[in-house]
């Protein structure tokens, strides 16, 4: 791919570079526009050109650098480091749009071909395709055409000026300097009510700053900057000053403190030397403010590359929000970006822009356009290739235990636990330790149970002499770690579903339970559940491809909720609707070739996971099955019901708890009480006591998991995907 470099030297050159991956929890995006932020880049442009001592006195906190590595490492490494830096080429723009062609699995909320404009100038890059972290990008309303969205970027740092001046409604503000972002800002204080004064030195921005809604224009040398003033407030002076001026000079901090009225606010923006005459500002007790960049977020490192939002209820207004913000003014056509735009220049075309910025161009605001593209449905060069499902040799096991295993150990004894497993356990088997995170609970699970030990360090368990079970059902981000661990010290395992978050950590669990004797058991219960088993029978008899329909009313998840916390649920696909996946292999006896996928809720605003899919997924047999899992609904509905046809056959189940079957022009009904989830624990118990085979080995349930994985590729992908 192609992309602009600036060289310390002067030299500006695009060049073809590797193409980029996708950032943890981020995305890949092919550029369609990047705006040139005329102010800043051409700053950078002319101190690129500048000589050794001219850039020693522009940067003087490079120099304070370059002595300071020479006193800790001698000068011959000071000027190795010097001489490194300027031959090193320095990446361009920060304000961009594209569409997205590749998401990294963590991601939840693009898919493939989405439409985003994206921020930041560690990866808001000119050029043809960048990687972006998820909370610096955002998606593009229909309404708004990629070039405008490219503009995004600059217009938040223009809005967070706006919210960093605090305008009331008819207040008289001053912008001193009408540059791109200054221009912005005009438009967004009008937006917020205020009147604004423009002053600039150039009067080719006059009409730029009437058209952006400045009520009165000043050009500095034409005019008398305090007599305006002074006629426009009545005498008053202004409510605000905002500089968004680039300069070594105080003049703009003097003259914008004898515009402010007493007890008035300055805002800075730009990067403008500043020296406050005491005399002047304690006499008028001015406010002053800093507004830096996009917003709440910019340069924290856990929100911008860790994907750690700040709470809605702390922080209203970050970089993100203020990203989605000015896209819905872009839709509602409120920000005036033709007026500010004076060119949209190919991309290949982009050096002789940069040499008219150095010579004093008179652009404002500089849209490049990149080459037109086929649109993608997949990361470039091709689609994603098919799944393809390794079986590890070995995960199979199903023979009986040459001798019953000692004792069962619990990790994670919560809620479900105590509920719904370890009550069908209790006095079947030795109960050895329980581990919980707090000391209290884990007492009172090993008082009501009998446990023998009571810990709240995992690793207590494994360090355990004798042959042992264990029962994992901690939180989901922990299962693959503990699996990994159990099977490593060969002790059994039961852990709830899911086994794991990632692919990685799949594969890692392939090979740890094919180097041991140890057997896995995944808790998809609903196999086990005596409708289920009755089921199966009837279907096994009808010949040919059947067809499922499987419907979930899941009911809206809390947002404080640990399952709506990603990092440690993986979200409801991987946490919940594997369950029904599981239920498709198990029912039709088939293995699936193909599925799609779509979220049918918003993944956007509080709850960032996807809340509501439906699935379609194609057997190899033919037979197909449909699932509808919805937060929305009304709670007077069953929470699971599902209709399958067969060949002569129909029938329904609801909650488990029912079972109707039409064959033959007759409809038989019969009850049941139960889930599977005794049933389960009572098969793997008589695993345990040597008495039978593993009733669910780990190779039966890891195809759920890859079959769950494809469902989060097709939802982000917004395609049909092949599994092998």
């Amino acid at each position: 791919m192609k992309q602009l470099a600036q060289y310390q030297d002067g030299r500006l050159e695009i060049q073809e570079v590797p193409q980029p991956t996708p950032p943890p929890a981020g995305v890949l995006v092919r550029t369609t526009h990047s705006v040139v932020s005329v102010g800043t880049e051409k700053m950078k442009v002319e101190q690129a050109r500048m000589n050794l001592l001219q850039k020693a006195r522009a940067r003087p906190d490079q120099v304070r650098k370059v002595l300071e590595t020479a006193r800790n490492l001698g000068w011959r490494s000071a000027l190795e480091k010097v001489r490194n830096r300027l031959e090193s080429p320095t990446p361009l723009g920060y304000s961009t749009a594209g569409i997205v062609v590749a998401v990294d699995p963590a991601n939840t909320r693009f898919r493939v071909g989405d439409r985003v404009a994206c921020g930041g100038a560690e990866c808001a890059f000119h050029a043809e395709f960048i990687a972006v972290p998820d909370l610096l990008a955002a998606p593009v309303p229909a309404a708004v055409p990629n070039w405008q969205a490219a503009y995004t970027t600059l217009g938040s740092i223009a809005l967070h000026a706006v919210r960093q001046t605090e305008p009331q409604l008819g207040d008289r503000v001053l912008v001193l300097g009408q540059g791109l972002i200054g221009l912005l800002l005009t438009n967004l204080l009008t937006l917020a009510g205020a009147r604004v004064m423009a002053v600039d030195l150039l009067p080719a921005r006059r009409p730029f700053s009437r058209a952006m809604g400045a009520e009165h224009t000043v050009i500095l040398g034409e005019q008398n900057l305090r007599e305006e003033v002074r006629a426009w407030t009545d005498g008053y002076g202004v409510d605000a000053v905002v500089l968004c001026t680039a300069t070594q000079s105080n003049t703009p901090i003097e003259q914008a403190a004898e515009a402010c009225r007493d007890r008035g606010r300055l805002v800075d923006v730009g990067i403008t030397h500043i020296e406050l005459p005491w005399k002047l500002f304690n006499e008028k007790e001015l406010e002053v403010r800093f507004s830096r960049s996009y917003g709440p977020g910019r340069y924290d490192l856990n929100y911008e590359w860790g994907g750690h939002d700040y709470p809605v209820g702390y922080v209203r207004w970050t970089e993100q929000r203020n990203f989605q913000a000015c896209l819905q003014l872009m839709a509602e056509q409120k920000l005036r970006l033709e007026a500010l735009t004076t060119r949209r220049v190919p991309f290949l075309q982009a050096l002789p822009v940069y040499q008219a910025l150095g010579a004093g161009g008179a652009d404002v605001g500089i849209v490049l356009e990149y080459p037109a593209a086929a649109e993608e449905t997949g990361p470039p060069g091709g689609a994603t290739p098919p799944i393809q499902a390794q079986r590890p040799a070995g995960a199979d096991l199903a023979q009986k235990l040459s001798s019953p295993v000692t004792r069962l150990d619990v990790i994670g004894a919560g809620n479900f636990a105590r509920t719904m497993l370890l009550p069908h356990l209790r006095g079947q088997i030795p109960f050895g330790t329980v581990v919980n995170q707090t000391a209290l609970s884990a007492n009172h699970v090993k008082t009501k149970f009998g446990f023998q030990r009571a810990e709240t360090e995992a690793q207590r368990v494994f360090e355990a002499a004798g042959s042992a079970a264990v029962i994992i059902a901690t939180r989901h981000h922990l299962h693959a770690p503990l699996v990994k661990a159990a099977v490593a010290t060969g002790r059994h395992v039961f852990v709830e579903k899911p086994i794991c978050l990632t692919r990685a950590e799949l594969a890692e669990l392939d090979t740890a339970v094919a180097a041991s004797q140890a057997t896995v058991q995944v808790g998809f219960n609903r196999r086990f559940a005596p409708a289920s088993q009755e089921l199966q029978r009837l279907l096994a008899a009808a010949p040919g491809p059947k067809s499922l329909s499987y419907r979930v009313m899941a009911g809206t998840l809390d947002p404080q909720h640990w399952m709506a916390n990603f990092s440690e649920s993986g979200g409801r696909v991987l946490g919940e609707v594997c369950h029904f996946l599981d239920y498709f292999r198990f029912l039709l006896r088939a293995e699936p070739v193909r599925v799609f996928a779509q979220t049918t809720w918003p993944a956007t605003g509080r709850q960032a996971c996807p809340d509501s899919v439906a699935v379609q997924v194609e057997f190899a047999d033919g037979s197909s099955g449909q699932l509808d899992y919805s937060a929305a609904g009304d709670p007077a509905f069953p929470k699971e019901s599902f209709t399958v046809f067969a060949s002569g056959l129909v029938a329904e189940v609801v909650n488990f708890l029912e079972l109707r079957v039409y064959r033959g022009r007759k409809r038989r009904t019969r009850s049941y009480s139960s889930k599977g989830h005794a049933e389960q624990m009572a098969a793997w118990r008589r695993f345990l006591l040597g008495e039978t085979g593993h009733p669910f080995p780990y190779g039966a349930s890891r195809g759920s998991m890859e079959l769950t994985f494809a469902v989060l590729d097709s939802i982000q992908q917004a395609r049909a995907v092949q599994l092998a």
